[in-house]
């Protein structure tokens, strides 16, 4: 880049991260998650308003490709994250009820997606038209895990034995959704290469000598350093992971999936043990500065493709039911799950909600279809106002459904939550 084409790409990062933070703050003080003002910030800086022109003005196509890596990057590092919160958080002994969930709540909508996929398969045939039908499947079967845990802990819910059960059910869910979607990913090739066959052996690559070699290095014993040594140490670890992530992406991607797949794996394989300092002092900074200033470039480079100025009746039809689709798949799939496990209706609703919330994830399925080729921009546009609508539905109904005054009284601590995740319905009113 020359020095104006610099000057336009900060300038152009200054505004986007102004703008995400903005609306994300005015959705978090009307009692929304902040990626919803996120995601909006992307779409109006796009080309749905004034036909393009404010895009064209404020992201030329020389700093897009700029853009287009610093967004990767950002992904990347979310994922990871992802992949670590959903190693910690573990089903903390509410495995078997976690498993009942988790496969209601993304059997059911996948199912629904998919018979939905049939009637919009158009001009597509053979294996792409199988492979379109199953991809639209698995982006309704998507939960947003962080974006989950985020709510939970704004309604105070995150230490209650609801909101443990709701944060194993999406674990679960999300591995299942992720490895279908790499297994789509890899069949979306047409003549898939033999490099996918490496998978497998990559993953044990990184249980069985990645995982053991960051704990050992966490765990050194720090008694005889002081604390320049101990900084240093911990400064060695996270470049190591900073290295690890960045040879985890590209190893993926070669094998014919996205990098994002290497972020996440590397996650889920970190330790738990030895790293305490770190993972306390450490990622809660990679966190916040993966949140302001690198994942708001994705928002709006997802929104370059998203236009919703040219909306005409057939497709606002179409989103309707797109949306009708997204929200009964989640709904009746967890609540049903949900009371065939015995849980009193009123959790059951309140998990079924809270399952359905699709957020930052569904944004990255989607960019992941469009980029293969299985989504045209339309449908991606339609689907990506679906994902910020189905994140504002626990916002918005939560309060009447399980109102803060009963989450304050269906607190208790854990050691109980474990062996009894949930009241019975003898117990309640």
């Amino acid at each position: 880049m020359d020095g104006s084409t610099v000057v336009a790409f900060l300038l152009a990062l200054v505004v986007i991260i102004v703008v995400a933070r903005l609306l994300g703050l005015l959705c978090r003080r009307l009692g929304q998650p902040e990626v919803i003002g996120e995601i909006a910030g992307g779409i109006l800086l796009g080309p749905t308003l004034f036909h393009g022109a404010l895009t064209r003005e404020l992201f030329p196509a020389d700093i897009r490709p700029a853009l287009s890596v610093l967004s990767t990057v950002g992904i990347c590092v979310f994922m990871f994250l992802v992949g670590l919160h959903l190693a910690d958080g573990g089903l903390r002994g509410q495995g078997r009820i976690a498993v009942v969930l988790s496969l209601g709540s993304t059997v059911v909508p996948f199912v629904a997606g998919t018979l939905l996929a049939i009637g919009l398969v158009g001009d597509r045939s053979g294996s792409s038209a199988v492979l379109f039908c199953l991809y639209v499947g698995i982006a309704m079967s998507v939960t947003a895990f962080p974006v989950l845990a985020r709510i939970l802990t704004d309604r105070d819910l995150i230490d209650t034995p609801i909101g443990g059960l709701a944060l194993a059910t999406a674990a679960v869910g999300d591995v299942l959704a992720w490895s279908m979607l790499a297994v789509l990913v890899a069949f979306s090739h047409g003549d898939t290469p033999w490099r996918v066959l490496l998978v497998l052996p990559f993953v044990g690559l990184l249980t069985g000598v990645v995982r053991p070699l960051l704990a050992r290095l966490a765990a050194r014993p720090p008694a005889a350093r002081g604390k320049g040594a101990r900084a240093i140490l911990g400064a060695g670890l996270l470049v190591a992971i900073a290295a690890g992530l960045a040879l985890s992406s590209y190893a993926t991607a070669w094998m014919g999936l996205h990098n994002i797949f290497g972020a996440f794996l590397l996650g889920a394989v970190m330790p738990r043990e030895g790293a305490v300092a770190l993972r306390a002092r450490v990622l809660p900074w990679v966190e916040r500065i993966d949140r302001i200033v690198l994942l708001p470039p994705f928002f709006v480079v997802a929104g370059f493709s998203v236009d919703l100025s040219g909306m005409d009746g057939r497709e606002f039809g179409l989103l309707l039911l797109i949306l009708l689709v997204a929200n009964s798949g989640k709904l009746f799939g967890a609540f049903g799950a949900a009371r065939l496990s015995r849980l009193p209706v009123r959790h059951s609703a309140t998990l079924a909600l809270l399952i359905n919330t699709r957020g930052l994830t569904e944004l990255i399925v989607l960019a992941v279809g469009l980029q293969i080729g299985l989504l045209d921009q339309r449908l991606y546009s339609l689907m990506v106002v679906m994902a910020v609508v189905t994140t504002l539905t626990p916002g918005l109904l939560l309060p009447f459904v399980y109102p803060r005054w009963r989450a304050r009284r269906d607190r208790e601590p854990r050691a109980v939550a474990e062996s009894a995740p949930l009241p019975n319905k003898e117990s309640m009113p």
